[in-house]
């Protein structure tokens, strides 16, 4: 079982009105697990979080804050017949192939083509709930997302909660009832006594 770090500043999560407890969580493109930094801050409880991964040095990070967590490798070769049964899957697929500041490849990129990994074991593992995070783009590929998904993106900019405009689109079949409010977190409000604040 996960510590949970919920506090006034990160308020519980109900869905329909019920704090879930998942079994098992399945992340793709885990990265340092800020899926379960997520899930701990909102009270959250699971048994087992299985992470897909391939960067070593994230993969360290994750390993040594959350050292049950199982990790699964390349999510080209994860299979649903492997798994438990999945409760809550999520991921933000890798989105240079998207992205503005990108060369446009699009789903020709070979990294942002791993966006159809996520859909595959969404298909294998029939999660009961299931996000996907991605950077904001064209709407033409927005669009086909949103197509094989079945639902329309939710945009939010990071910049409501933290101190950097962010803006990303999240496809999800969790009931949204609310977005996050404006924080009115500044860039002077996180650099460090001493430190100075350039323009940029």
């Amino acid at each position: 079982m996960n510590e949970t770090l919920n506090n006034a500043e990160n308020p519980p999560c109900f869905i329909h009105g019920v704090m879930p407890r998942f079994s098992s969580v399945l992340s793709l493109f885990d990265g340092m697990s800020c899926g379960q930094i997520a899930l701990n801050r909102i009270g959250i409880e699971y048994d087992n979080y299985f992470a897909s991964e391939i960067d070593k040095h994230a993969i360290k990070v994750t390993q040594h804050n959350y050292p049950n967590t199982i990790q699964l490798g390349d999510v080209r070769e994860i299979k649903a017949e492997n798994l438990p049964k999945i409760d809550l899957l999520i991921g933000g697929s890798p989105c240079q192939g998207f992205s503005f500041a990108g060369k446009g490849l699009n789903f020709d990129d070979p990294r942002s083509k791993l966006f159809f990994e996520f859909v595959r074991l969404k298909n294998e593992t029939q999660p009961k709930y299931w996000m996907l995070e991605n950077v904001k783009m064209k709407a033409e590929h927005q669009n086909i997302i949103s197509e094989i998904l079945g639902v329309k993106p939710i945009l939010i900019n990071s910049e409501l909660v933290s101190a950097q405009s962010r803006e990303r689109l999240f496809w999800t079949n969790i009931p949204i009832i609310e977005l996050p409010t404006d924080k009115g977190i500044l860039l002077k409000d996180i650099i460090e006594i001493g430190e100075p604040i350039k323009d940029k």
